[in-house]
């Protein structure tokens, strides 16, 4: 469902309609699934519905799970480019805090529309869905790790590298649940900065 990542907009025509057949099925996957539960659906129900083929749902989706979370691979995308495109001078806890806070702020506006607590609901109790999302967790985990070692100049598989990807990650659940996300990303991030820059003062 991707709720609060900015997504990048196609450009040429190709794209435009590759983005809107993904689109349509992502949409009517989370109709279909929401009205008549995620397991009551399979994936030729979401096909039939979007008009196109089991074999072109396929093409965009290589499974069931990912129709739930159609913007997996955005979500890795900005949270890469976050580290990798941050600007002149900011280092890699404050950039990371900055996106996680963009996103939050995008996040609060989708929290009043009323399948938003649903599709949370459908997740938590589904044990297949909460499986892939903790899969699509660990893979994020693993890129902005790459990223952030690539940044610092330390070598593949860097322990603080690593640590600062799993740490980030985990406070942008704390963020997300805390009544005052601003307060909790500074003062998570704060203990954060202080042991990288400790480590790697120039990034």
């Amino acid at each position: 469902m991707g709720y609060g990542v900015p997504v990048t907009e196609p450009t040429g025509r190709r794209e435009r309609k590759k983005a809107q057949t993904r689109q349509s099925l992502a949409d009517a996957a989370l109709r279909l699934f929401l009205d008549r539960g995620y397991d009551q659906v399979g994936v030729k129900d979401v096909a039939d519905a979007a008009d196109v083929s089991v074999t072109t749902l396929f093409k965009y989706f290589p499974s069931k799970e990912a129709l739930v979370f159609d913007q997996d691979d955005d979500i890795e995308a900005a949270l890469v480019a976050a580290v990798r495109e941050r600007a002149p001078g900011r280092s890699i806890p404050q950039a990371l805090r900055e996106h996680i806070l963009l996103g939050q702020s995008r996040l609060a506006v989708h929290t009043a529309d009323p399948r938003f607590a649903a599709f949370t609901r459908m997740v938590e109790d589904t044990p297949a869905l909460r499986d892939h999302a903790h899969r699509m967790w660990t893979r994020h985990e693993a890129a902005l790790a790459r990223a952030i070692a690539a940044e610092a100049g330390a070598p593949a598989g860097d322990v603080a590298c690593a640590a600062l990807a799993r740490f980030a990650l985990e406070a942008r659940v704390l963020v997300r649940r805390h009544t005052d996300p601003r307060r909790a990303a500074e003062e998570s991030f704060a203990l954060l900065e202080h042991g990288w820059a400790a480590l790697h003062p120039d990034s």
